[in-house]
Formats: C-alpha cells, structure tokens, sequence
C-alpha cells in the first residue's frame, strides 16, 4: 500500500502566504526544540502570526476548512457521547453530522490525529475541522455549562467529600451540639470530674503537638547541618537538574474575589515570572456573580497568556469550587495555584519545572515557601511573618524529611494535573481545600515536596481580619478530621500507624489547643496563691511537673521560632520571638468562632481582604530569547 504523502511544514505555508517573518519563523523554531508546546502556539503568544492565518495555513496542512461555531451551534447529544469533560481536556467539539460523518471541531490537529481511534469508536466516521479555542470553549460552554459546573461541585467522591453531611443522619454539626451540650451538663452534675477529664485532654494534645513539632524541628535542623554547603539559603536542597529538560507548559490558577484594583499588579507580578510566555497559561477565575471583579478585568488589556474563566453561581461559592471549575480549561501539564496578592520570585516555575523532571512519579505536589512583605508594619505583622517562618522553613519541611503527611499551604502549589484528575481535584465544600488535598495525596500513596522558591503575601495584620482568617482555616482542620475520620480504620490502613498518629496530633489536637487554651491559662491562678481545681486532682509533685511541662512548651516554641527567622531577611524579627506568648491568645477567639461556624455555617467562606498594604511592583522579565 502507498505511504501517505508526507504533510507540508507548517512554517513553510506559513511562510509562502507571508503570514510570519523568517526570522520570527527561526525563533519559534528554536523555542519549539527546548519546549513541550505547539509551533503554532509559540507564534501566537509572541504576536508573530494572527490566528486567522495560522488557521487558514493549518487547513492546508491537514486538508481541512475553518469553521465558524458562532453562526452554526454544536449538537448537544454530540458532545454528551464525548462527555463536556473530555472535549475540554482535549480541545474538541463534536459539532455536527453531515453525510454519515462527524465533525469534529477543533484548534490541535495533532491531538484530533492521536485521539482519532476513540472518537471512531465512539462516533463512527469523523472527519477534523477547525475553529480557534476561545470559539470552542463558548460553544460548548453555551450548551453544557450546567454539567461542567455541577460536576465541579462534585467531583470528589461523598464519602471523602465534607459535602456528606449535607445528608440526612447525624451531621458532624450535629454532633458537634451534642457534645458542648454533653460537657455542659457535665460540669452542671459533675464539675471536678468533667474539669479533671478536659483538663487531661488538653495536658494530652499539648504534649502531642510539643512531641510533633520537637520531632519536625530536629529533623529539619539536622537536615540542615548535613546538608551544609550543598543546601540553599532556606536549608533546602538544590532541585536543579544535571541536565537540561524541555521544559513543560504550565496553567496557573489564580482565583480572585471582590478584588476591585487588581488587573494591573497582577499582570506585574506573574510578569515577572522569567519563564516562556508560550508555556505560561494564567487562568484568572472570577466568580459569576463579583461584578467588581469582572469589570475590572474587562476593562484591563491581559497579554494573551492570561486569560478570564468566569465560574457560575450555585449552592455554595469557595475557592475549590471555582478551582475545580477552571481546571477543565487547563492547558499544562503542571497546575499551580497563587492567590491574588501573591509575589513570587522570578525563577519560581524553572526550579518546579526541574524539579518535576527529577522527582520520581510519586511525587504529586510541590509546596512553595511562603512568606510576607510587609513584616514591618506592625506588632502582628511580625508575628505573622515569624509564625510563617515556622510552618514554611521548619514544621512542613520536617513533615515531608519524615514521612508524614504535609497538609498544603493553599498557595504557591503546583500538581502533576494528571494526579488531580484522579484524585478528583479539590474538595469543593471544604474551606481548607489545601490540607484535605494533602492528606488525600498522602492516602493514595502519593507525597509532597518542599522546594526551595519564596512566594511574598501580604500578613494579614488587624485583629479582627486575622481572626476571621484564622477561624476559617481551624474550621477547615476540624471538617477535614472529621471527613477522614468517618472510617479511622481505613484511614489508620492507608496511611499507616506513624502517619495516623501525626495526623491526629496534627489536626485534632493543635485545634483543641486553640479551643482549650482558657483551662491552660488558668493554671496563672496558682502563682498568684489562689485555688485551682487541678490541685486536688494532683499530689504536689504533680503540679510541679505540670509547671515544668509549661515551661518546656514555651522554650520549645522560642527556640524553634528563633531557628526559623535565623536567616538574614528575617534576623530583625528574633527580638519578638518571645512575645509569641501574646500573640497565639488570638487564635482562642478564632477557634470558638471555628466552632461556632461549623455548627451554623460549615461552608461559609470567610473571605480575606489584601491590599492594605501592598508590595513595590517587580519589573517585567525579559523575554527568553533563542540562540542565533
């Protein structure tokens, strides 16, 4: 049988129709060599071809014709055979039958030619034509907007989904009545013997979270020290690889809220990202219903790489629902996600990029470091910043050299997008989608990484803000313990006996701290000569021991503090390492509020505002140019 003739380089029609520039030609080209991404897509980002003339050229390629979607729509019981999840991932349309054949739309040739045995399988006959993305995704957005975001809402499975409590039985608010109401009349009937029982109960999770964090802290510090010379300026090894890699397309979710001024920043910082723009997809997700926001970006002149995913209204409004959405638009192989004040260092997406290449396939997630540019602004601030400092530079660090699960940080995050697909994304009805993800990642056997790249925020620091953030993230620990805790036994199997543990000291009782804080601050009674209950309940040697084990907690937490601001952007903060003291009380008040939340509002999201005090805007990164 005759070979089919080879097709015509698409730079050469390119270039006979004098649509590019030979010399543009020869830049893509060379781009084209160290990059996982399409000719045509490099021309396009760069402004050196118009899309109506990379189509027309495409169809001569592949023997094809434009179509125009907007005039003729698509036939819904089409795109239902395909599934509206499928067309977007894979850039098609079934768009209508035509003498016993099915066209199918799309802007990737080379994907319709690789997905074609299925689309035969499941249509019979097809045959490709052609029609730009952005009039795919509206055309198919116009017929089955309702299923994408339905299955946005529920792309996790209920049993590992907080939205199961929305069922009948008792609901973990329920439980949660039933049980403030159980110590309640305790104390009424028998005060010493329920206070003596809280009161073990907190001694108990204050001494797990002591022996958790300690176990971190000395990982991280003798990782550290072995590392020595090797290690980079926040202890973490070098991800570089020995090699060079081509290097992968990756989508950066960024979802935005009632953000009035933000187009112009936003542009500046992810501008400043020094990675190809023909490899850089930023999806700006905006809620259907935040006209501010809209408008805003309606109004701004967004470079190509960026672009609008508006997510509709439903039964509940949260940023994994949103993320769950735009994620069917994702162009890369890598998703990440910043929030809306996010600073990321220049070189962040090159160090994630090698260290994906790297890493074995196990390694699903990497976590960024996280830290605040305005530490000065106030007492808060820097607390802020030097409880950050903790969690980024020691706690997380030490959870991941051990083996433990890490919960993420809601930011500065980026997937392997084929992992998200299994797992189901984000839990849409959890308010820290972040943690969850993390321990489901770690149940399926997969693991987190810490890498050596800085994200600056913005430190939330009034108190009322910060209690409103604070109350969501504890609300969000409490519904993420009790989802995983529906079956223990299943969850001690998964993960087995050292990380189930850790896991309880890690969610469970770091939120009864916070909660039970008042009983350890009574206790400052006794050193005035007044009577505490805990008296008669220990001998003398008892209370003692107990001021001892005081002490050691807060010493515990100064050193660590302390080592983790010991770096010369943070030196300036280990003065106020010791009135850390002061500053955790706050977090009671966002417990309660945590408590009272979850009983009334489970998934009410309370929203954090920035801009209050804004980083100095990083000039744009030049543009990676090939070799001559």
């Amino acid at each position: 049988m005759a070979s089919r003739p080879a097709r015509v380089p698409l730079g050469k029609l390119l270039l006979d129709a004098k649509a590019v520039s030979s010399g543009d030609l020869l830049r893509a080209v060379a781009l084209r060599g160290r990059e996982e991404v399409r000719l045509g897509d490099i021309l396009l980002t760069h402004g050196w071809v118009s899309e109506a003339d990379l189509l027309a050229a495409l169809a001569v390629q592949w023997s094809s014709c434009v179509v125009d979607l907007s005039r003729d729509a698509p036939d819904p019981r089409l795109i239902d055979r395909l599934g509206a999840e499928m067309c977007l991932r894979e850039g098609v349309l079934p768009w209508r039958r035509v003498a016993g054949e099915t066209l199918i739309a799309t802007a990737r040739p080379e994907t319709f030619s690789a997905i074609a045995p299925d689309l035969i399988r499941r249509f019979g006959p097809c045959r490709m034509v052609l029609a730009p993305e952005a009039a795919i995704h509206a055309a198919l957005l116009a017929r089955r907007q309702t299923a994408l975001i339905r299955r946005a809402e529920a792309s996790v499975p209920a049993s590992e989904s907080c939205r199961h409590d929305r069922a009948g039985g008792l609901r973990g608010p329920d439980l949660a009545l039933i049980a403030l109401a159980a110590i309640a009349l305790g104390l009424v009937l028998a005060p010493l013997s329920v206070f003596g029982l809280i009161f073990g109960w907190t001694m108990l999770t204050l001494i797990a979270s002591m022996v958790l964090k300690g176990c971190t802290a000395w990982a991280e510090v003798r990782a550290s020290t072995r590392l020595g010379g090797t290690a980079d300026r926040r202890g973490l090894p070098d991800p570089t690889p020995a090699t060079p890699i081509r290097l992968p397309m990756i989508s950066l979710l960024v979802p935005l809220y009632r953000e009035a001024d933000i187009a112009a920043r936003l542009v500046a910082r992810l501008g400043a990202l020094a990675y190809p723009r023909e490899l850089l997809d930023v999806l700006l997700v905006v809620e259907e219903a935040d006209s501010l926001t809209r408008e805003a970006l309606a109004a701004a002149d967004l470079p190509r790489w960026m672009r609008v995913v508006v997510v509709p209204d439903g039964p509940v409004r949260t940023k994994p629902r949103a993320m769950n959405y735009a994620l069917h638009f994702c162009r890369g192989t890598i998703v990440g996600v910043y929030d809306a004040e996010d600073c990321p260092e220049p070189d962040q997406l090159h160090v994630v990029a090698a260290r994906f290449a790297a890493a074995p396939p196990e390694v699903a997630c990497l976590q960024g470091v996280l830290d605040f540019y305005n530490p000065r602004s106030n007492w808060l601030a820097r607390c802020f910043t030097i409880e950050y400092a903790v969690w980024f530079r020691v706690f997380l660090p030490g959870l991941a050299r051990l083996g433990l699960v890490v919960p993420l940080g809601g930011t500065t995050l980026f997937f392997r997008r084929a992992v998200l697909d299994r797992l189901g994304a984000w839990d849409a009805w959890n308010v820290t989608e972040d943690a969850d993800l993390g321990l489901r990642l770690a149940r399926r056997g997969y693991r987190t990484e810490l890498i050596p790249t800085v994200t600056g925020e913005e430190a939330n620091c009034r108190p009322l803000p910060w209690v409103k953030q604070r109350s969501r993230w504890l609300k969000g620990f409490a519904m993420t313990w009790a989802v995983h805790m529906r079956d223990p036994v299943g969850l001690w199997r998964d993960l087995g006996t050292k990380r189930f543990i850790a896991v309880q000291a890690l969610l469970l009782a770091s939120y009864s701290q916070y909660l039970l804080a008042p009983v350890l601050w009574s206790c400052w009674i006794m050193l005035m000569g007044l009577p505490h209950p805990v008296q008669a309940l220990l001998p003398h040697w008892g209370v003692m021991v107990l001021a001892a084990l005081f002490m050691a907690s807060e010493v515990l937490n100064i050193a660590v503090a302390a080592w983790a601001v010991r770096g010369q952007n943070h030196r300036h903060l280990l003065r106020w390492t010791p009135t850390m003291h002061l500053y955790f009380p706050l977090g009671t008040f966002a417990g309660w509020k945590a408590l009272y939340e979850t009983v009334t509002r489970p998934f009410y999201w309370d929203k954090t505002s920035h801009g209050l005090f804004d980083a100095p805007l990083p000039p744009a990164a030049p543009a990676e140019a090939p070799p001559p």
